[in-house]
């Protein structure tokens, strides 16, 4: 089953601005929160709307979606990622005053359960140049990328000596909960608890490598596989290197290609398009002439009265698909030069045709002389 559209959930169009996107969900939201509604059919429909508003009001997430729809968003950002950092505390303070029950980490533990799932790190972004060349055939890369990692010294515990003691603000549950009565009735916030980070363990004693962080930065060199037929703005997932996290899983590196572009060919999608002079001579007479190619080079035949601009197409000659086994075409356009300069015979000559093609000279005549530099 395709999925709603992000607009239409909330009610708004692709123009609306980030208040418009806001008031939106900060109505929806207050409409369908199952502890607010007092029915929990309800949930459903508010995940829905929250998953809207995550990636709507997050610039870079809506730019994904509006560039390549669910398809494309759905590649680069996993179900995790849509709710990171997402601002919900501010609505639901504006709803239910400063001590709201609905902070980020409630809203997160509503959609993934909470401590039930392993915490994963960041995500990283880093934009990668490539030669033309490397996007038509594809390539391997190694680039080298600042992250964070587990810390070697104590194994990503935070501890010197690798000992932990139970959390004393959760009892080493990593989490907290906190009933609270407010004007729609009384509200239970469940959340990971800030002393522990959810992990329900602290460190004895605090590594002096990583200040008891349990992780460390380092510069790290990573092997990118180039598939060919990549286009501009196209994005790589790299699997697990991204920013590491104690006691979770590493986020994932996104590599945002650029191409560099190519000294003969432009590029739509996976067709070329190539300008190939010609002469006043080959235009009129006709020719055989030869077009330069990814491969090498192809013969296409001219016919004589050929126009200014006209487009020839080569099959098969573009580039291929990333995800297949097409390709697109090429499409060579015929410019027709313009000779610089005449000698005396081919002005004669060239008079002698516009008089055999009956064309008027009386008003003329001065220009073309002029064209054709004569005394």
């Amino acid at each position: 089953m395709a999925k709603k559209d992000y607009y239409d959930i909330l009610g708004v169009s692709k123009n609306a601005g980030k208040d418009e996107i806001k008031k939106a969900y900060k109505r929806l939201a207050l409409k369908y929160h199952p502890d607010s509604s007092g029915d929990k059919s309800t949930e459903e429909k508010f995940k829905e709307i929250s998953e809207a508003y995550a990636v709507l009001s997050d610039d870079e997430k809506k730019k994904v979606y509006d560039n390549y729809g669910h398809a494309g968003f759905d590649q680069r950002f996993s179900r995790e990622d849509i709710f990171r950092n997402a601002d919900f505390s501010s609505i639901f303070e504006d709803i239910f005053g400063d001590e709201s029950p609905f902070g980020s980490n409630s809203m997160f533990d509503m959609f993934f359960g909470g401590s039930r799932r392993r915490h994963r790190g960041n995500d990283l972004k880093y934009n990668l140049t490539i030669e033309f060349d490397d996007a038509v055939n594809g390539a391997e890369r190694t680039i080298e990328v600042e992250k964070e990692v587990l810390c070697d010294s104590c194994k990503g515990t935070g501890a010197e000596s690798g000992n932990l003691a139970r959390c004393t603000k959760c009892n080493g549950t990593g989490r907290f909960t906190r009933t609270q009565r407010t004007p729609f009735g009384i509200f239970t916030q469940s959340g990971t608890c800030p002393q522990c980070r959810g992990h329900g363990k602290i460190a004895e004693d605090e590594c002096k490598d990583c200040d008891g962080y349990g992780i460390v930065e380092e510069s790290k060199k990573i092997k990118i596989r180039i598939p060919k037929g990549i286009d501009n703005d196209q994005i790589l997932k790299v699997h697990g290197e991204g920013q590491a996290i104690k006691n979770g899983q590493p986020g994932d590196l996104y590599v945002v290609i650029s191409v560099k572009p190519h000294e003969l060919f432009q590029r739509e999608g996976n067709d070329l398009h190539i300008d190939i002079p010609i002469s006043f001579s080959q235009a009129a007479l006709g020719d055989e002439i030869e077009v330069p190619t990814l491969e090498g080079s192809s013969m296409i035949k001219i016919p004589s009265g050929t126009q200014i601009d006209t487009i020839f197409r080569l099959k098969n000659k573009g580039i291929s698909e990333m995800q297949g086994h097409g390709k697109g075409d090429l499409f060579a356009k015929v410019i027709v030069k313009v000779p610089g300069s005449l000698n005396k015979k081919q002005k004669d000559l060239l008079i002698e045709f516009a008089k055999e093609s009956k064309e008027k000279l009386r008003f003329e005549k001065g220009f073309i002389d002029r064209i054709l530099g004569r005394k």
